[in-house]
């Protein structure tokens, strides 16, 4: 008790000073620490309330944050005052932000009306947003004014994004009439929230809304038909985003990319092997497809890689297929992925003249883990680019450490050409760093 009655002076002492910095550390010590609970507390809550309050009005931007924390803890008795504030419009706007964020802590019906009074009426977005990023806060309770909210044009974009923060399922009847919107912006939220329910209602509408006609649209549904794998062979799902691929916007086509990537099968590989042959397929979205067809982490899609990387003359591409193989992560496919590296390395491509592909090769071959690499990085030690010698040091360490130095030591003390012995000692001294 001595110690509470010790933090409620100096508590005082620090605001009759106008030291928030310190008030604001007796405050939280005095409401969020483990004397919370006794009885001195709640005999002064009215008290700490208006020492709270002095530094939303007064304190600098950390201050008020820290505080914003705190009046929950009082009790719902701080909820008029912040209510008050809230509705002044006379009141710094900063304030008027901090005592919005304060109220989305409050579990509280009283909260929501004034949180929606704000967002219709204020002209502020930092005022809007604050007020719906409160909202959603609150939770199932705010549903009902947040879909009240829908019907207006300033305020249901606001609105439709509280209620994906809310993630529950009485948000979807009112998500849902907002989805033909003539808002492209509405339109796209509403898509994208929807596409986190497995809902029956749902599918329809996204696979609608893969053919709107604004990009941002197309793409939220696009990239939310990705996570339903679930409705692969119902809907057919890779034959209705392939079209996506060859999308004008590259945005969208790119997320078709994406999405065929999660949902997987043969089809989905086949696919972005097709847009990735294609001549008239931009560079971005090519590379995309790239990424995708190692997501998939399959043999189909390993040797589709392999044969782009033989077909096409871009070094963009070459460089992107050989970096990506090193990150397959399925156990059936990391072998195949290493048979590619090494094929492609002791050939006569002319991507294996380029440093930096080759650099990427002894990089993918190191992640890939595979004991039949070491051979082949060792050779790549004689290279004349430092770059390439380095990289296939730091996968032969990466890869097998000891099984690697043991051999460098057994073939520093064997005849071989310059460029590798020179190389082989070059590797031996950097070993120990």
């Amino acid at each position: 008790m001595d110690n509470i009655n010790q933090l409620l002076t100096q508590a005082q002492i620090a605001h009759d000073a106008d030291d928030w910095s310190s008030l604001t550390q007796y405050l939280q010590q005095l409401i969020l620490g483990k004397d919370a609970t006794y009885p001195e507390i709640a005999q002064n809550q009215e008290h700490l309330l208006e020492l709270a309050l002095s530094i939303l009005e007064m304190g600098d931007f950390q201050q008020r944050w820290e505080i914003v924390k705190v009046f929950s803890h009082l009790g719902n008795f701080a909820i008029a005052p912040l209510i008050d504030i809230l509705k002044d419009e006379d009141a710094d706007e900063e304030v008027r932000w901090y005592a919005a964020r304060a109220l989305g802590e409050f579990q509280h019906p009283d909260v929501i009306a004034p949180l929606v009074e704000l967002l219709r009426s204020v002209e502020s977005q930092e005022l809007k947003a604050i007020a719906a990023g409160a909202l959603s806060q609150i939770g199932t309770p705010a549903i009902a004014a947040l879909s009240q909210l829908l019907t207006q044009d300033d305020t249901k974009l606001l609105a439709v994004r509280s209620l994906s923060y809310i993630r529950h399922t009485e948000t979807i009847t009112p998500l849902l009439t907002v989805v033909q919107d003539p808002q492209s912006s509405v339109r796209a939220a509403a898509i994208e929230a929807l596409g986190s329910f497995h809902d029956e209602r749902v599918p329809s509408v996204l696979l609608n809304a893969v053919d709107d006609p604004s990009a941002i649209v197309r793409r939220a549904a696009v990239l939310s038909l990705g996570f339903r794998p679930d409705l692969r062979e119902a809907l057919d799902l890779a034959n209705k985003l392939q079209p996506k691929l060859n999308d004008l916007n590259q945005e969208v086509a790119c997320a078709a990319a994406i999405a065929l990537s999660r949902i997987g099968g043969e089809d989905a590989a086949q696919q972005l092997f097709q847009v990735l042959i294609s001549p008239q397929a931009p560079l971005e979205v090519q590379l995309e497809a790239i990424r995708a067809l190692s997501w998939l982490g399959t043999s189909d899609s390993c040797e589709y890689l392999h044969q782009v990387f033989k077909q096409c003359t871009s070094a963009t591409l070459w460089q992107e297929i050989v970096t990506v193989l090193g990150r397959v992560q399925k156990s059936q496919s990391t072998m195949l992925a290493t048979e590619i590296l090494l094929t492609i390395l002791q050939s006569s491509h002319p991507a294996t003249e380029i440093a930096d592909i080759k650099s990427a090769i002894a990089l993918s071959l190191g992640q890939l883990g595979k004991i039949e690499a070491i051979d082949p990085l060792i050779s790549l030690l004689a290279d004349q680019d430092t770059s390439v010698r380095l990289h296939a040091i730091a996968a032969l360490k990466n890869l097998a450490p000891e099984v690697a130095h043991q051999k460098l030591q057994q073939l520093a003390n064997t005849t071989l050409t310059p460029d590798l012995q020179q190389g082989i000692a070059i590797a031996l001294a950097e070993w120990g760093r």
